[in-house]
């Protein structure tokens, strides 16, 4: 396995690339933590000519640099899409569920396809050649890229559900467990949105009392 590195590099890829899979797809989520929101995937195929990007793990980066990245992930991508699992479909199936279900659309959607894939931990029922390390979108360029896409796609669904449903502040925590989103939750209670099988929602519907703890 690649030693990992303190930033992204195509170690990964190349393992792939030794045995003839040359379209590496990195795939990465957003957003399985939130309490409300849809969680998203991402999948990306860069060209396999092992060139620097600036990419990096989106959570490292400001939202003006997570927006400049994406752009230029869309422009040099041999192919990318972005999926997203709402919570209908993750309290039927469960997060981890729901969020292999859209890792998979994500994939499906690749055009040209890719022969191997590389993601953060998601170990993905697949006949494709799989690595799945811990922070590969730390470690892994095509990880990084899904990882700006699938951050900067679920943050505009967000800003859209924050108009949608106005006072939960879904545009600030991005759905999350914030002290202000707890407040909302306590004020205007649960909203379309929110993912009712997650043990904060659950015990607001459930009718108990006492003040809203993290997962």
């Amino acid at each position: 396995m690649p030693v990992p590195s303190t930033t992204p590099d195509w170690a990964f890829e190349r393992e792939h690339w030794r045995r003839g899979h040359f379209r590496v797809a990195g795939v990465d989520e957003a957003g399985r933590g939130a309490w409300a929101g849809p969680v998203t995937v991402a999948a990306v195929i860069l060209p396999g000519t092992a060139q620097d990007y600036p990419f990096r793990d989106s959570k490292q980066l400001s939202a003006a640099q997570r927006e400049d990245y994406a752009a230029e992930v869309r422009r040099v991508a041999l192919s990318w899409a972005v999926e997203h699992a709402w919570p209908d479909e993750i309290d039927r199936l469960n997060i981890l569920g729901a969020t292999h279900a859209a890792a998979l659309r994500a994939i499906a959607r690749l055009d040209p396809p890719p022969q191997a894939l590389v993601t953060d931990y998601l170990r993905l029922r697949t006949p494709l050649p799989l690595s799945a390390p811990p922070k590969a979108d730390a470690l892994s360029y095509s990880v990084a890229a899904a990882s700006l896409l699938a951050k900067t796609g679920r943050d505009q669904l967000m800003a859209e559900l924050d108009a949608q449903y106005p006072g939960y502040g879904f545009a600030a925590h991005k759905g999350y467990g914030a002290p202000a989103h707890r407040a909302a939750l306590a004020q205007l209670g649960v909203s379309g949105t929110h993912r009712r099988s997650y043990a904060p929602i659950a015990r607001l519907l459930s009718g108990e009392t006492g003040p809203l703890r993290l997962l």
